[in-house]
């Protein structure tokens, strides 16, 4: 297709976007980008975007315009670090868009020059303490012996569990680890030579319970190469090629979002659920929980960097902010004594 032809100016000289290709579009900007977590992102924003822009009447594709969406934003509540990743994946469409003839430079330049929403302080997010993480990692178990899963699904999933908040791992992570990966160093297990975000490689100790899960799961599957972490069918079987939400298939490997998907099936079994019946844990709450388990244990930054794989300690640092902000608080220092509420 000939996205030029597809691309009507205005009266003042700007360009639309493509009207009948909105796919086309963001596929620029997909595939400009390397990481799949980016590129689901990058998707997501840039449709909710496209939605505003054709419900307003299609007014041109400029900064006046992506400011306005900007101050929409605002109004419908969206977090500081949504709106700004939505303003990155639109300065990033300006910038495809240019280089594809879609709009011109001087208009692209603009639109990269819309400010994002500034963002005070770190948000703590979510973590668990050992002993929900632990009553967590079970859930599986006790599922199974409740009969409400298949015994493989059971083993499977305290498996996965236990590799995300033992090691660390990003869901993306966890879906690529195999068997080959996991290998003994100076008298210790560890997962080897991990590519990470960005192509960054790292190994991560995996401690002895981690081992342990990770076992079990062998041994019921029978699988011992390649992926670790397989998909099942509906009786706890093994899957064999499986179909995934984008149209492609898999050879019976757990896929990121089917992770994603364990972690909030067993959150909303565990009880960690909100007024609305959703799960208030997700698969990068484990990753945190890691974190704050090995920081409340006495691992030192360096350890947490190389676990979690960040390029920087300062990213580290900023991670484990509101986790060591909690631990004492200035509160904790203001000593007071209440009445009692009885006579006598």
């Amino acid at each position: 297709m000939d996205t030029q032809s597809t691309a009507p100016s205005t009266g003042s000289g700007q360009v639309l976007v493509p009207h009948d290709d909105w796919y086309g579009v963001i596929d620029l900007v997909t595939q400009s980008v390397d990481s799949p977590h980016s590129k689901r992102a990058y998707s997501r924003a840039l449709l909710d975007f496209l939605e505003w822009y054709e419900r307003n009447g299609r007014p041109g594709f400029s900064k006046a315009v992506v400011n306005a969406y900007r101050e929409e934003m605002l109004r419908a509540g969206k977090s500081h670090s949504s709106i700004n990743q939505a303003l990155s994946a639109i300065r990033k469409l300006a910038t495809e868009a240019a280089d594809n003839g879609l709009v011109p430079p001087t208009l692209a330049y603009g639109v990269e020059r819309v400010k994002g929403v500034k963002q005070e302080g770190v948000r703590a997010g979510n973590w668990l303490t050992q002993s929900e993480a632990e009553k967590l990692i079970n859930t599986p178990i006790y599922r199974w012996r409740r009969e409400e899963i298949p015994a493989m699904k059971a083993v499977r999933d305290q498996a996965v569990l236990a590799a995300l908040v033992g090691t660390g791992l990003r869901r993306a992570e966890a879906a690529a680890l195999t068997w080959e990966q996991i290998q003994q160093r100076d008298g210790r297990w560890a997962i080897i030579d991990m590519a990470g975000k960005r192509g960054r490689v790292r190994s991560v100790g995996v401690p002895p319970w981690v081992k342990v899960a990770l076992d079990r799961w062998a041994a019921a599957s029978g699988v011992y190469d390649g992926c670790i972490f397989r998909a099942l069918n509906k009786d706890g079987g093994l899957a064999g090629k499986v179909r995934t939400k984008g149209g492609g298939r898999t050879d019976g490997n757990l896929t990121p979002q089917a992770i994603y998907n364990i972690v909030a099936e067993h959150a909303l079994a565990a009880g960690y659920i909100n007024r609305n019946g959703e799960p208030t844990i997700a698969a990068h709450d484990l990753r945190r929980t890691a974190a704050a388990l090995a920081l409340k244990g006495g691992a030192d930054l360096r350890q947490i960097q190389q676990m979690l794989g960040h390029a920087s300690i300062t990213t580290t640092e900023r991670y484990l902010e509101p986790m060591r902000s909690l631990q004492v608080t200035a509160g904790d220092f203001i000593q007071i004594e209440l009445a009692a509420t009885t006579r006598g």
